[in-house]
């Protein structure tokens, strides 16, 4: 009994053994007519074919000129032949999602138009943000090099747009670096014009001062006082006379001239410091250098990427084929047609 029990019971293989036997021809046409159906809307006149271009490219592994090539640390400083790593390609990554680079491949291949955008549709900014977003791709590769992926029906433009991305790397990169170079450069250049007055007047002064016969406080202090010592003991009062006036006028000056001196002696050490970072800042604001090494650059393709007709064939062919055997089966189950034949393949079984 338990047996025969579960002999009638319809199992799964029972019912798509059924149904694939039954609906043979149903599902014979179905399958036809869904291949057809498949490659004439997945033809051309269909579905836009898109045509891809891609390039790969690393960032190199400092921004900065100064820091490479004017800088005394070496073991800080990054080789400029190097390549960059994790850091460097996210930044590069950011660099290529931004709108500045955007805007001028909008502009310069004149999207709106080639997309086929209204200029007084409401939404054009969107659905043009949207089509550029759907047809440019950047991301990294499994060996932290950058790749630059763009679709377009025209396949010379596609290659052209995926080059041209490539160079307004540097040109947006240089240009965001300007920006900050030249203010950080008039700043130390202000710094340092201004400390070059403030030394040059200190040194005027020093040349008054030397006028009045102070040339070396400390030297001119101790032979005078030596000579005066001579002379006083020689009793010598002219000389005397002429050593103390001497001694009066190193007094009077020799306190503003220590101070020049030292004075002097410390902004010469801190103009030679300046002088280094104005040249720095200089290097940064007024030169650049190419950010980027490119590995593979974008050529005009020969085939079509999408659509990808035979992938398209399949699935819908495979899709209207498991759903139409679904409903065959959901209407000989729900029909009794399936327990029916079941149970004349288990009478006879009987029999036998």
């Amino acid at each position: 009994m338990e047996s025969g029990g579960d002999y009638r019971r319809p199992f799964l293989s029972g019912v798509i053994l059924q149904v694939l036997y039954h609906y043979r021809k149903h599902l014979l046409i179905l399958g036809i007519l869904s291949i057809v159906l498949s490659i004439v809307f997945s033809s051309p006149g269909f579905i836009t074919p898109l045509y891809k271009s891609t390039v790969i490219l690393y960032p190199t592994a400092s921004n900065s000129i100064s820091k490479v090539l004017l800088s005394d640390n070496f073991n800080n400083s990054k080789d400029i032949l190097e390549f960059g790593e994790d850091e460097q390609t996210e930044q590069m990554l950011q660099v290529l999602n931004s709108n500045k680079i955007r805007d001028r491949v909008i502009s310069k291949f004149n999207l709106m138009e080639h997309y086929g955008i209204k200029e007084n549709a409401s939404f054009r900014l969107t659905e043009l943000y949207d089509e550029y977003e759907n047809n440019f791709k950047f991301r990294r590769t499994e060996f932290m090099a950058v790749k630059i992926t763009v679709m377009d029906k025209d396949a010379q433009m596609a290659a052209d747009m995926a080059n041209d991305v490539a160079e307004l790397v540097d040109s947006t990169i240089n240009t965001m670096q300007k920006q900050i170079a030249v203010k950080a450069f008039l700043i130390v250049e202000h710094e340092y014009l201004k400390l070059e007055e403030e030394i040059r007047t200190k040194e005027d002064s020093m040349t008054v001062l030397r006028q009045y016969g102070v040339h070396d406080y400390e030297s001119q202090a101790e032979m005078f006082n030596m000579q005066l010592a001579m002379e006083m003991a020689k009793g010598n009062r002219e000389s005397i006379k002429r050593l103390e006036t001497k001694l009066d006028m190193l007094a009077k000056y020799g306190g503003p001239y220590v101070s020049l001196r030292d004075a002097l002696e410390h902004d010469k050490k801190q103009l030679s410091e300046l002088k280094a970072k104005y040249e720095e800042a200089k290097v940064d604001a007024t030169q650049s250098l190419p950010h980027k090494f490119v590995i593979n650059t974008a050529y005009k393709a020969e085939r079509k990427s999408y659509p990808i007709r035979w992938l398209i064939v399949v699935t819908a062919t495979f899709s209207v084929l498991l759903l139409a055997i679904i409903i065959f089966g959901l209407f000989e189950i729900f029909s009794g047609a399936l327990g029916n034949n079941i149970k004349k393949k288990s009478t006879i079984e009987t029999v036998v």
